[in-house]
């Protein structure tokens, strides 16, 4: 499939832009990862379901994808800040653990949550202990071009070194100056200048170097690190929330261009908050998620994948269980779709593109296409599959059409957003169908029409498609 004529919003410039990747045909791009010290909430997914996104677009359009996600393991501060304790030594201070086993407990929690949603593995997980060479490499050179100063142990970056500071976010440092909370700190040149490398005899995870035998890095040149080893001095995209932009996506801009002299990235993009009941999630309001309570509920991993992938990255999405529950019906009815489909291919091969008697899956195609190619606009692509539910409903297709539609539905609509299930047999026999759809019947008069859907739903996951007719219920198999 030819590549896609994409638009993206760039943070940086603040606009749409054309995506012209620095080499024809493949994308190199970064997506800033959890900090593991504890499990991560189903806010945090919005910004990984994003990058997971964007990367099947690419893939999906014949793109060949090198793709970063790093795992941050020591360094990232409480609150953000320059000084207080390491976010995850105070999470393993609280819970009696050595922190290299939290981060092991933590990291497996994370994978396992990335495999029910259906995200396709990044090529490389760097770890932030795993790299503290580079890091001293980088600093040391930050240090020999006058970007970087030690101070006994410590070193810091220089912000007025980078006249660009602020490019990203809009801040200016004299407005950060102004607006500092905290007393600023006396070994510091500049009151904004960030630290690259600290030292703390009390931190448990340290590491001995020229600077002393009790440093650590700072969280912004963990990632710039990172991304320079495995995606070159000069690479495509960056991703992350809307809450990286500043101080941390700031941070690695100011360090990397001043290390290297030339643009680092080409396009960044930020997703938006995911908000609970209208307003932040909260320990003291009760309404901090994860997958596990979401399964509890009845729901699928997959119902939370559509219900993010379904709104534009950068738009305003609010978690309620209402919502949820509307994505999983929505989500079902395309599952539905797909077994309908494929029912009435009967095998067929699909009809040829520009054959006029496709028209109506060529129409939907491009409204699809042509959405994403929009900077994702996810809801009118996914708008395009309802229409196209709707249409076959309407009047039935022909085998060759179904099988076109089919093809599309499988090969490019879920290759993109990952919402379907594997439709495989699981080796069904035909008593046990024949149950599972009495089953479905009794639910179905007692109207309990979530365990009627279940059901269905199951019976779909393993290749067997129920239809409702005129003169009562028939099943049958698919492949």
């Amino acid at each position: 499939m030819e590549p896609l004529d994409l638009t993206l919003y760039d943070t940086l410039t603040r606009e749409k832009r054309p995506f012209r990747p620095l080499e024809p045909g493949r994308v190199r791009m970064y997506h800033c990862g959890p900090t593991v010290y504890q499990r991560p909430h189903i806010g945090n997914y919005r910004a990984f379901l994003f990058a997971d996104l964007l990367r099947r677009v690419f893939e999906t359009r014949g793109y060949e994808v090198v793709q970063v996600m790093n795992l941050t393991d020591v360094g990232h501060l409480l609150a953000d800040s320059e000084e207080g304790e390491d976010k995850l030594e105070a999470q393993a201070r609280k819970e009696r653990v050595d922190p290299w086993q939290l981060v092991e407990r933590v990291s497996e929690q994370f994978f396992a949550d990335l495999e029910a949603l259906g995200v396709r593995p990044a090529h490389h997980y760097p770890r932030a202990t795993e790299h503290i060479a580079e890091m001293l490499e980088m600093i040391r050179g930050l240090i020999a071009s006058g970007h970087a100063y030690r101070v006994g142990e410590n070193v810091y970056f220089s912000v007025e070194s980078f006249p660009d500071y602020g490019k990203l976010s809009g801040n200016r440092v004299a407005d950060l100056v102004a607006g500092a909370r905290l007393e600023p700190n006396p070994e510091k040149r500049h009151p904004a200048d960030f630290a690259l490398w600290k030292s703390d005899p009390k931190h448990l995870m340290k590491w001995e170097s020229e600077f002393g035998p009790h440093g650590f890095p700072g969280w912004h040149i963990e990632c710039s690190a990172m991304a320079t080893k495995y995606l070159g001095e000069h690479f495509d995209i960056h991703t992350g929330g809307e809450d990286n932009v500043f101080p941390h996506h700031e941070c690695e801009i100011a360090q990397s261009e001043s290390l290297f002299g030339a643009p680092w990235v080409d396009y960044w993009l930020h997703t938006q908050f995911l908000k609970v009941d209208g307003g932040k999630m909260s320990k003291s309001l009760g309404n901090v998620w994860t997958l596990d309570d979401l399964t509890e509920r009845g729901f699928s991993a997959l119902d939370y994948r559509f219900f993010v992938l379904r709104t534009h990255y950068r738009g305003p999405l609010n978690f309620t269980w209402e919502a949820l529950a509307g994505a999983a019906e929505a989500r079902r009815q395309l599952v539905d779709l797909r077994g309908r489909l494929a029912a009435a291919a009967e095998g067929a091969e699909p009809a040829a593109s520009d054959a006029p008697e496709a028209s109506v899956v060529r129409e939907v195609r491009e409204a699809f296409w042509g959405a994403l190619a929009d900077d994702l606009n996810a809801s009118p692509a996914v708008a395009a599959l309802f229409d196209l539910r709707h249409r076959f409903l309407e009047g039935g297709w022909e085998p060759p059409v179904a099988a076109a539609a089919w093809r599309f539905l499988e090969d490019e609509a879920d290759a993109v957003f990952g919402f379907l299930p594997p439709a495989v047999s699981e080796g069904l026999s035909d008593e046990e169908v024949d149950r599972l759809v009495a089953e479905r019947e009794e639910a179905r008069r007692a109207r309990d029409f979530a365990r009627a859907d279940a059901i269905r739903e199951r019976l779909q996951e393993q290749g067997v498609v129920v239809e409702d007719t005129a003169d009562g219920v028939h099943w049958h198999r698919v492949g």
